[in-house]
Formats: structure tokens, sequence, C-alpha cells
């Protein structure tokens, strides 16, 4: 398959500066739980985190909806859960990419039937195209109309994750 570059790693470095210093001062006397979900926000939640000039503390979740395909089957698959407390705690969702919304409005709802103090959602990338469920991204790295995005963690069938841009894969 093809790939076609999309962001550069100058532009992923700025823009996660500065979620991290949105974040930083939105959280300010806080302590924020980080939950990364795997396995494509681990990129993006180290160098998020590396940033962010306030005491947090990282969980992850694994879910999916995707498999080993390039469309989503249409059902969430919940494989591994937090394992810190987090009733009463401020939460950020760490995602690599928001698409059909699907897993990350699972994931959502899962958090806050915990009792979470609150529930926001960062996420690198909030692809448009294949949106099913109404998700709000509270920090937005990038909003991108359409393709199907692979490097800085992004795969397609566990392949290109450890590319340091994002591309376009074309069929």
């Amino acid at each position: 398959m093809e790939k076609e570059i999309l962001i550069s790693k100058v532009a992923i470095q700025e823009r996660v500066r500065e979620l991290a210093a949105q974040i930083s001062l939105d959280y300010a006397g806080k302590e924020p739980i980080l939950i990364g979900i795997l396995k494509g926000s681990i990129f993006f939640l180290a160098d998020l985190m590396r940033e962010i000039s306030i005491p947090t503390k990282m969980d992850f979740m694994r879910a999916y909806s995707y498999g080993s395909n390039m469309h989503s089957s249409g059902s969430v698959h919940l494989t591994k859960d937090v394992e810190l407390p987090i009733q009463g705690r401020p939460v950020i969702i760490v995602e690599d990419i928001v698409d059909s919304g699907l897993t990350l409005s699972y994931i959502k709802e899962n958090l806050e039937g915990r009792g979470v103090e609150s529930l926001r959602i960062c996420s690198l990338i909030d692809k448009l195209e294949r949106r099913e469920r109404e998700v709000s991204v509270d920090y937005c790295g990038f909003q991108v109309k359409e393709g199907f995005l692979v490097g800085y963690g992004l795969d397609c069938n566990e392949e290109y994750r450890y590319l340091p841009e994002i591309y376009v894969l074309k069929e």
C-alpha cells in the first residue's frame, strides 16, 4: 500500500506541547489520571504526559472495534481495564483517533458509571468521515475529514505504528 504524509513530526510535537499547556492550566491544583487507550495512544500519551507541567497519573484501557480490518466491526470489545482507583478523580481519556466514535463512547459511558469527578477526552486526531456516535473531544490535536491514517501509534493490522509522522494510507 502507498502512503502519503499528512502531519509532520514537527507539527505533532508542537501540537502536543500546546495541548499539554492547556491541560496543565485547566487542571492546576489537581492530579488528573490520564487513561491511554491501547495500543494506538501510547506514543501520544507518553509525549503528552512529559509535556504536562502538573502531577499526573497514568493508566490504560484496551478496547477495539476494528480488529485487523480497515472498517469498524460495529461492536466494542474491552480487553484491559484500568487498575488505579478513579472514583472521585478527574480523568482524561487519551486516544490516538476518534473515528466512528463507537469505542470512545463505550469507554466514556463505562468510566462515567464509576463516579469519576470529571471526564474529558484528549484525542490526537478527530476524524469526521465515519462518525456513527457523537463524541465531544475536549482537547483535539488535529481535525481530519477523511482517509485511513497510520503512524505515530496509528496502525493498519499492527503495521506502521513506528512511523514518527502521520500518513494517509492509500489502498
